[in-house]
């Protein structure tokens, strides 16, 4: 057996697939695209649809996550109740990592000392939710 997380993006609300791991593989030093696989204009989203992510996978560190773009607008959304978490050896690097994240997106906590190490919660301008913390402090 084997899980991952899934990640839903909705082309309609402005949320892309591509654009969001295109994101992560820049501010991440650790990212790439392992695979994707598009829409094409047969399929459910039609024409509109075309040449979104119908389903794809990428890794960060040693974190693998699939997603895929929504033909279908759903009535929710991304919530910080579930969010990624990724530990860091180094602050600077923590640091800057968050401000890209949190870039046109919400910070939920700012990087700060909550008593367990320099920690920062945010969502990203797709609405995906990232707790990072600075491991071992």
């Amino acid at each position: 057996m084997h899980a991952q997380p899934f990640l839903t993006f909705q082309p309609s609300r402005g949320q892309r697939a591509a654009e969001a791991m295109a994101l992560y593989c820049d501010v991440f030093g650790e990212a790439e695209v392992l695979s994707e696989q598009l829409w094409s204009a047969d399929g459910p989203g039609g024409a509109e649809a075309e040449g979104t992510v119908m389903t794809a996978e990428f890794r960060i560190g040693d974190l693998r996550v699939r997603c895929s773009d929504s033909p279908v607008q759903h009535a929710w959304d991304f919530s910080p109740a579930q969010s990624l978490w990724v530990e860091f050896s180094d602050a600077a690097e923590h640091q800057r990592v968050f401000d890209a994240l949190a870039d046109g997106g919400q910070v939920f906590m700012p990087v700060g000392d909550y008593g367990f190490g320099q920690f920062g919660w945010a969502a990203d301008r797709f609405g995906v939710n990232w707790q990072l913390v600075v491991a071992g402090e």
